[in-house]
Parts: structure tokens; sequence; C-alpha cells
């Protein structure tokens, strides 16, 4: 059998509209009769006033059509039961003086009531509309609720949002509001709409009681930063947070994104950028074959855009991850739609000789850019075997191919952290830079030549992208040393700077190392505040407890200098530009080379990860591990 809820729902939801409001105008014409005969028993002193009755019951049929009018005329008939609120009780007010003066006009005209009979009378019926109004809401609700399961929710925050919020989910059919949260002391312990304000540190036994599974953030006017720690603090309880937006925002008057400015690297260099004074070079690219190794990275994907630029006969993208391929070739096609420059997309691994050799001859590259690497200090530092095996056997195996295939110019593309390196990433790039010296040594027809630059903003795995998540949410901002330095160039100045160096090199035998004047080091501890402070927020520290988000040292990582250097000896040589230097730096001896790639392809073949070390020990000059570092690396 259908249950009680089951039939009152399909009663309720089989009604019309006007047969609802036929139902409301039926109720203030019965109530109004009522009220009289009410009024009747509170003046006689007497539940049975029988002469007071005879007189009266002529006036209750005129008392009953007045009152139905007045209902049509203010519209009380038409407004909701789950939209009564203080609008439509003040309507009932107005209603229930003005039968309250014509009953008072009744009433002296008939004799039949003392005058204090229409006072009494209005506050009657005012009351018995509103509550008779109120309890049918109550008992449907409570009906259409049976049998149907509730959630029981906290409300954080207990200012006006969260207020208006617990009002509206009083008469909600499936949610309660079982208390408030908020951070204010002077608020904890009141009661506010019925519903008690805990601490915070409450939660956890209130959710416990009652069985908690989310919880309403009410707090739209709190920094977004504050709101993202309060809801991973909830989160952490195995709670589902939802945020509650405010008023502005449902009105559009606030958008409903995150309001993190968005981040513009080059603002964050302490340097004039370069990038609008540096020559394109891209003369040097026209109508040529290029071929760009790690395409789909932050660095290759941008030196490609400006590469297209130039007007290549055709652009080879080389690249080891399929969706870094897919996206890149894909942005790339859509530029190229107006021009006759050929995309050429290529997936696989410079390790792999066969496909390097087939993309080389049967493309006739003529420049490569070799961007490909393993470039996270930390990940690299783990994996050892990968990291050498990829930046330095794979450069030899790319740049052989290079140089079989008759390339006229070969470019490697290196890092700050080559020099002196304290960490597998780095030695691996200097060994990588060690091969292309070797090659340029005894090439006669491809010219090597390296670029060496420093952190750049905002490609994967950099500061700006780790500091700019975790802003969003809410911090902390790690940082791993109070002093940590670093330089820093922009991806269009780091492209620009690729182009240029290719199309300098060859003006003397090869094997030179290009490098950007990049100012001086920025301190990575002024970035963080910058980002901050960039985003809106304020750094919370000793001396602004009050702040937003907060800057955290965790400590340096393994391999991780605090201040990084661009040369390894010393002297500079010029360029055709002046913010572009170029430097010979001392090399292996072809012997010496054939020694390193083979102990090093050995200890690759069988993953022999101290034997890989032992190589990079012996060969790299100025490598070492700091003393502080090398304790976590032996634990």
């Amino acid at each position: 059998m259908p249950s009680i809820r089951s039939k009152v729902f399909s009663i309720v939801d089989a009604l019309s509209r006007p047969q609802k409001q036929a139902v409301f105008l039926t109720l203030d014409l019965v109530l109004a009769p009522l009220a009289l005969v009410l009024t009747c028993i509170l003046v006689s002193n007497s539940l049975f006033p029988v002469a007071l009755w005879q007189q009266v019951t002529p006036l209750l049929p005129v008392i009953s059509v007045l009152a139905g009018a007045l209902s049509m005329l203010l519209g009380i008939h038409r407004i909701q039961l789950k939209a009564f609120e203080a609008k439509a009780i003040i309507k009932v007010a107005i209603s229930s003086v003005l039968l309250g003066l014509m009953m008072a006009g009744l009433i002296a005209t008939s004799g039949t009531l003392p005058g204090v009979g229409a006072v009494h009378f209005s506050l009657l019926f005012f009351l018995l509309s509103v509550a008779a109004r109120f309890g049918m809401l109550r008992l449907l609700q409570w009906i259409l609720r049976q049998g149907k399961p509730r959630h029981q929710v906290l409300i954080y925050g207990a200012g006006t949002t969260g207020v208006q919020l617990a009002a509206a989910l009083r008469t909600h059919d499936s949610i309660t509001p079982v208390a408030f949260v908020d951070d204010d002391s002077n608020m904890h312990g009141l009661t506010i709409s019925g519903l008690r304000v805990l601490r915070p540190d409450q939660i956890t036994r209130s959710v416990n009681q009652c069985n908690i599974k989310r919880v309403l953030l009410a707090m739209p006017s709190a920094s977004h930063a504050r709101q993202a720690q309060i809801a991973r603090m909830l989160e952490k309880r195995g709670l589902k947070v939802m945020t509650v937006p405010s008023f502005a925002q449902l009105v559009g008057e606030e958008k409903l994104v995150d309001h993190l400015a968005p981040v513009i690297p080059g603002r964050f260099l302490n340097r004039t950028q370069i990038e609008s004074v540096l020559p394109e070079g891209a003369e040097a690219y026209v109508g040529r074959v290029i071929v760009v190794s790690g395409a789909g990275g932050s660095v290759g994907s941008e030196l490609c855009r400006q590469l297209l630029v130039a007007r290549p006969k055709r652009l080879v993208l080389f690249e080891a991850s399929e969706i870094a391929l897919y996206n890149v070739e894909r942005e790339l096609r859509e530029m190229a739609e107006d021009t006759d420059v050929i995309i050429t997309p290529v997936l696989g691994s410079v390790t792999d000789a066969r496909l390097s050799r087939m993309v080389m001859q049967e493309h006739k590259a003529e420049v490569v850019f070799h961007a490909a690497a393993y470039k996270h200090v930390p990940l690299v530092e783990a994996n050892p075997i990968a990291g050498l095996a990829n930046n330095v056997l794979g450069t030899r195996t790319f740049a052989d191919a290079a140089n079989e295939a008759g390339v006229a110019r070969f470019i490697l593309i290196s890092t700050d952290k080559a020099v002196r390196p304290t960490n597998i990433m780095g030695a691996s790039k200097r060994l990588a830079e060690l091969v292309v010296q070797d090659l340029a040594q005894r090439s006669r027809g491809t010219v090597f030549t390296m670029v060496r630059f420093g952190n750049v903003l905002g490609s994967s795995g950099s500061v700006i992208p780790l500091f700019r998540d975790q802003i969003s949410r809410g911090g902390p901002v790690t940082l791993t040393h109070e002093d940590v330095t670093r330089f820093f160039m922009t991806i269009s100045e780091a492209a620009r700077l690729v182009m240029l160096a290719g199309s300098f090199a060859g003006n003397d035998a090869g094997g030179e190392v290009f490098v950007l004047d990049m100012g001086k080091p920025v301190k990575i501890r002024k970035l963080a505040q910058q980002m901050i402070e960039a985003a809106g927020y304020r750094v919370r520290d000793a001396d602004t407890p009050d702040g937003d988000i907060e800057i955290v040292v965790t400590g340096l990582r393994p391999g991780e200098k605090l201040h990084e250097e661009l040369l390894i000896g010393e002297g500079l040589l010029t360029t055709p530009h002046p913010k572009i230097l170029r430097a010979r730096e001392a090399c292996l001896s072809e012997l010496e080379m054939a020694t390193v790639l083979r102990s090093l392809r050995g200890a690759v073949a069988v993953g022999d990860a101290e034997a890989a070390r032992d190589v990079v020990h012996r060969w790299v000059e100025g490598y070492s591990v700091p003393s502080h570092q090398q304790v976590r690396l032996n634990a």
C-alpha cells in the first residue's frame, strides 16, 4: 500500500495553482468567523455565551466575506506556504487591522460587542492566520519528510550569510543544520537562529555525535586563501565541504572565480626583460629543415612557436610524451595554417639510435635543437640511471645521428646546474656538454654548440607554478632555504637566446657555450613574497600574525645548491649582441670521453646506480655533494 507521504505528495502535486489559492482563500473565510467566536468568549468570560452568540451570528457571514475580499485585494491567498515570511506576515497584519476597523463599524451600528471587542478580534484573526499557515507548512513538511533520509550539516560561519543559510534550510526536506562553527571567539557559546556556535576544535565531537558528513562554508567575505585553509582542514577529517556564495556573487557583482591575479613571470625578474631588444635571428632558419627534441616541453614548445615565425621549410617535433606531442602539434598546425611550413610529429626517445638516424636522414635535417632532458632535480636524484641514460647517452645518440646525417648545426640546451653540480641532474647536463664539446672537436661538417641559462620562469617544474598552486590552496608556500637564490629568465627570453645562439654558431670553430647576461640572481623568498602579494594576500609571519599565507622553510633537497653559477672558468668572449656572451671551457680528450661513455653504458646496462655515480664523481669537474645532504643520501 502506498505510504501516507506518497498519498499526501500525490494530492498536493495534483492541485493546480488556482486550486491551491482557493484553499488559502477558504482558510481566511473560515478563520474570520472563528476569530469572532473566540472574541465573544474572551469578552464574556464564558465558554457558552448563548445570548451574545445569538446577537453576533448575523455578523458571521458578513465578516467572512469581508475577510475574503481583503485577502484577494492584498493577494494573501496567492502567497505560497514556503514563501510565507516577513512580507507576507505584514500583509496579514494589514488585513487584520482593516478587518478590525470594519468590525468596529459593525459593532458601533449593531451594539453587539463592547468597543474593545474589535481590538481582540483583529489580534485573534492575525494570530490565527499566521499560525494556521505556519502549522500547515510544518505539518506538510513533516509528512513529506517521513521515510526520507536526512543529512545533518554544520554551517561554518555564523555571520550574515550563515544565518540566512540556516533560515533557508529550516524548510528544506532533507538537510538539517545542527550548529554553527566560527573562528570569532566572541561568538563561541552563543545561540543564533536556534543553533549553538561552536569552536573549531569542537567539530570532531559534533561530527561524531550527530553523524555529520558535510560542512557548508558560509564565509564569502573571507579571503580565498583562508577559505582554502579551512576547507583542507575539514577535508582531512573526512568531511565534504561546500562553499556558499555571497549575495554579491549570486547577483553577478562578484565573479565566482579564483581571485588570484594572473602571474606575469617577467615581473619577478628584478631586471628589464631583454627579448624586445634581442634580434630575432630568424634569417638563419628561413627555408630550413629544423628538428627540435623535447618539442612538447616548456622551452621546446616556445622555441617551436618562435621558429615557426621564421618560416622554416619543415619543423620536426621530436617528443617522447604522447600527450605533450599531441598538444604542441595541434597548436602549431593551427598557427601554420596560412603558411607552407610542414609540421612533422615524431613520437620517440632520443636514446633510440635507429629512430634518431632515420629522422635526421629521411627529412634531411639542417638544424637540430636538443632540448629533450630530464630536468627535475629530486626525481633525477632518486633515479640516477634514468637521468644519466636520457641526458647523457641520449644526447650522444642524438648528436651522433645529426653528425652522420651531415646536419649543419646542433645546439644543446643546457642549464646553470651543470656548473660545479651538486646533483645528478646537473652532472648529467655537464656530461652532455662534454659530449657535445667532444663531437665539436672531431666533426668536419656539423657545428656543435651549447646554450646555458638559469631557471625558466613558468616552465613545468619551476617555482612559479608550484607557488601559484600553493597560494591557490591557501598555503603554506614552501621554501627550501631562507637564502637560496636563482638566475631567472622568461620562456620567451630562453627561446630567443637559443635561436640567436644557433644563428651565431659556426662563426667560430664550434664547441663554445653561449650565456645570457641574466643580471643579478633572484632571492627565492622575495619571489614567494611577491607572488603572495601579487595574488592580493599578505604574508603571515611573526610581524603579521593575521596575514593570509605563511612561508615555511623545509630544508634544502638532496643535491640542491644555495646559489647557482653560469660559468665553470673565467673569461667571457663577445658575440654580435652585447647581452649574449660566449665562453670556451675545458673539455675531455677523445680517449677520456670514450672511457666515460663506456663506463656509463656499462653501469646503465646492469642498472648499477653506484657505478654510475662513480663515473660522475670521477669525470665531472667540481661535482660534490654538500655534507649536510650526504647524510640524507646515505640514510
